[in-house]
C-alpha cells in the first residue's frame, strides 16, 4: 500500500475525483442556463413577465454555477502539475501528444467560458438582452469545448491513434486530425456530457422539489422541476442508448479484456450472460452468487444471442486489470443507478404530463433525496473507464508502472496527499456553506417570483 506507485495512483485518483464533482454540474448547468436565457430572450417582447421570471431562474442558477466554476478551477490546476511531479516519465514520453489538447483546453475553452461568465454574472442590466444571451451561449460553448479537449486526451490514452515512436522512445504526434477525430472520443464525449446533463437536471429538480415541499419560492420551483424532469428523463435514456451502447461497442472492439472484467466473465462463453449482480472470486476464478440474464451479454455486444465473448482466462494474467472486483462493482453501480434514474424520471415526467407532479409529495421527496446519486453514478463511470484501462497508462503502449515518477518518495507523496485532503476538506465546507446560503436565500426578487 505504501509503495510510491500505489501512492501516486491514489494521489491522482483523489484529486481528480474531487475535482470532477464540480465540472459535471457546471457543464450540464451551462446547457440549462442557455435554454432559460434563450426562452427569456425570445419572449421578452410578447411576455415581459415570463421573460423576467426566466431571467430570475437563470440568475439563481448562475450563482450556483459560479461557485462550482471557482471550485473547479481551484481543484483542477493542481492536476496539471501532477503530470510533472507524480507522472514525469509519462509526461516526458507522451507530453508532445497530450500537451496539444490540454493546452487548447486552457487557452481556448477555459478563457472563452470564464470571459463570458463574467459578462453573464455582472452584465445583466449593463449590456443589451442580446449580448447577455450571447454570453450564455459563450459559457455553454466554452464549457462543452473544455469537456471535449479533456475527453480527447483521455480517449487517446484509451485508444492511441495518429502517433509514432521516435528513436529516443518518445511518442510523437503525426496527425492532429486523428487525435481530435479518434473514434473513441465521439462516444466517450457524448456519454460524459450527457452524464453532466443528468447531474445538473437532477440537482435542479431536487432544489425545485425542496422548495415545493417547504412551500416557498413556488413559481421558480415549478420551473426548476419542469426543466429538470424533462431534461433528466431525456438525458437518462440517452445515457443508456445510444451513448452507453456506443461506448460499450468501443470497449468490446478495442479492449475485450476490459469488457470481461466489467462483467465478471472469467471463462469464454457462447451466449454469454449479463451479470446483474455477484461477487468476483479472484482465487477460484468465478463469480459468486451470480444473478444473470442468459445470452444478454452476447446480444448487447455482438447483436447475436449465441456470439462468443472472451473471458478473463483467455488473456495473460499480467494483462488483467489489477482491481477486477472494484472495476466490476463500479460498472454495476453506474448501470444500476442509471436504470433507476430512467425509471424515476419517466414516472416524474408522466406525472408532470398529467399535471400531478407539483402536488404529489412522495415523488417530490424522491426527487429531492436523489440529489447526490448522479454524482455517485458519474464517479463510478469514470472509475470504470480508468480501472478498465489498467495495467496500461496508455493502452498497449505504456504501463502505469512505467509512467510514474519513482524518484519521488512514498513519504513525499503521502505528505502532499494528506495536505490536499485537508485543504480540500476546508474548501468543501466553505463551498457547502456558500451553496446552502444561496439556496436558503432562493431565487428571490421580482424577477424570480414573477408569474409564468
Amino acid at each position: 500500500m505504501d509503495t510510491p506507485l500505489t501512492l501516486h495512483r491514489l494521489h491522482f485518483a483523489f484529486t481528480i475525483t474531487y475535482h470532477y464533482l464540480f465540472p459535471q454540474l457546471t457543464m450540464g448547468l451551462a446547457l440549462l442556463i442557455f435554454f432559460w436565457k434563450t426562452r427569456a430572450w425570445r419572449m421578452a417582447a410578447s411576455d415581459p413577465a415570463g421573460a423576467a421570471h426566466l431571467d430570475g431562474v437563470a440568475r439563481f442558477w448562475l450563482k450556483i454555477f459560479g461557485l462550482n466554476f471557482v471550485m473547479g478551477v481551484v481543484t483542477g490546476i493542481p492536476m496539471e502539475f501532477q503530470f510533472g511531479t507524480n507522472w514525469s516519465k509519462f509526461s516526458e514520453a507522451a507530453g508532445g501528444v497530450i500537451g496539444q489538447t490540454l493546452a487548447m483546453e486552457g487557452m481556448y475553452s477555459f478563457f472563452l467560458e470564464s470571459t463570458f461568465l463574467g459578462i453573464l454574472l455582472y452584465g445583466e442590466g449593463k449590456v443589451s438582452r442580446f449580448v447577455h444571451w450571447l454570453a450564455s451561449l459563450g459559457v455553454f460553448l466554452g464549457s462543452w469545448l473544455s469537456g471535449f479537449f479533456i475527453i480527447a486526451t483521455d480517449a487517446w490514452m484509451q485508444h492511441p491513434v495518429g502517433y509514432r515512436i521516435d528513436g529516443e522512445g518518445k511518442i510523437v504526434l503525426e496527425s492532429f486530425a486523428a487525435l481530435l477525430l479518434n473514434p473513441w472520443t465521439f462516444w466517450q464525449y457524448l456519454h460524459n456530457m450527457i452524464g453532466s446533463v443528468v447531474t445538473a437536471s437532477f440537482v435542479v429538480a431536487a432544489i425545485g422539489a425542496y422548495y415545493l415541499l417547504a412551500r416557498k419560492h413556488e413559481e421558480p420551483a415549478r420551473t426548476f422541476l419542469r426543466t429538470g424532469v424533462v431534461a433528466g428523463c431525456a438525458a437518462s435514456i440517452l445515457m443508456l442508448f445510444p451513448t452507453g451502447d456506443g461506448q460499450g461497442q468501443m470497449i468490446s472492439k478495442h479492449q475485450p479484456l476490459t469488457l470481461a472484467a466489467m462483467e465478471g466473465l472469467f471463462d469464454t462463453e457462447s451466449g454469454a450472460p449479463v451479470a446483474i449482480m455477484g461477487q468476483p472470486d479472484m482465487n477460484q476464478g468465478k463469480l459468486d452468487n451470480p444473478l444473470t440474464i442468459p445470452g444478454a451479454l452476447s446480444f448487447i455486444t455482438y447483436k447475436r444471442w449465441g456470439a462468443e465473448v472472451r473471458g478473463l482466462n483467455s488473456f495473460p494474467r499480467d494483462q488483467w486489470p489489477d482491481q477486477v472486483p472494484l472495476l466490476f462493482y463500479s460498472f454495476h453501480i453506474m448501470v444500476g443507478l442509471g436504470t433507476i434514474f430512467i425509471g424515476i424520471m419517466s414516472l416524474a415526467a408522466f406525472l408532470l404530463w398529467r399535471g400531478m407532479l407539483f402536488s404529489f409529495r412522495p415523488i417530490l421527496w424522491v426527487l429531492m433525496l436523489l440529489l447526490p446519486f448522479p454524482y455517485i453514478a458519474n464517479t463510478a463511470g469514470w472509475m470504470t473507464a480508468e480501472l478498465g484501462r489498467q495495467p496500461w497508462l496508455i493502452y498497449g503502449l505504456m504501463r502505469t508502472a512505467d509512467g510514474a515518477s519513482m524518484q519521488v518518495s512514498s513519504g513525499n507523496t503521502l505528505f502532499t496527499l494528506l495536505g490536499f485532503m485537508g485543504i480540500y476538506l476546508l474548501l468543501g465546507i466553505l463551498f457547502l456553506f456558500l451553496v446552502h446560503r444561496e439556496i436558503e436565500h432562493g431565487p428571490g426578487g421580482a424577477a424570480g417570483e414573477g408569474a409564468h
